[in-house]
């Protein structure tokens, strides 16, 4: 198996793909984007089952979701001029505080 974390990595790359083109795939009326969706969200899928082999699925789904998250935060930014409110900001820095204390929680073993 590949790398655990190279492969969370390129989980969290697809799923940020797939719900970026969320938007555009216009409630999936527009096949390429909503063929986008579906493939990178089942590619992101088939390699976290991969992941949750080898690394504790707390900590696996708290990283995914939570640079998830804030990746997808900054694209609505850069792409589609969506300014998050302070409260919006609060909360990420909140799940990024989350994703930080379960990595040094260690690991139950």
């Amino acid at each position: 198996m590949n790398s655990p974390w190279v492969l969370l990595l390129l989980a969290i790359g697809a799923e940020v793909i797939g719900t970026s083109c969320l938007k555009l795939s216009q409630g999936f009326s527009r096949p390429v984007p909503t063929v986008v969706v579906l493939a990178a969200y089942a590619i992101s899928m088939t390699l976290m089952s991969r992941v949750v082999q080898v690394l504790p699925m707390g900590l696996t789904y708290a990283l995914w979701s939570g640079i998830g998250i804030v990746a997808i935060v900054m694209i609505g930014l850069l792409v589609y001029n969506q300014v998050p409110s302070q409260g919006q900001l609060i909360g990420m820095a909140l799940i990024t505080a989350g994703v930080i204390t379960v990595n040094l929680g260690g690991h139950p073993g």
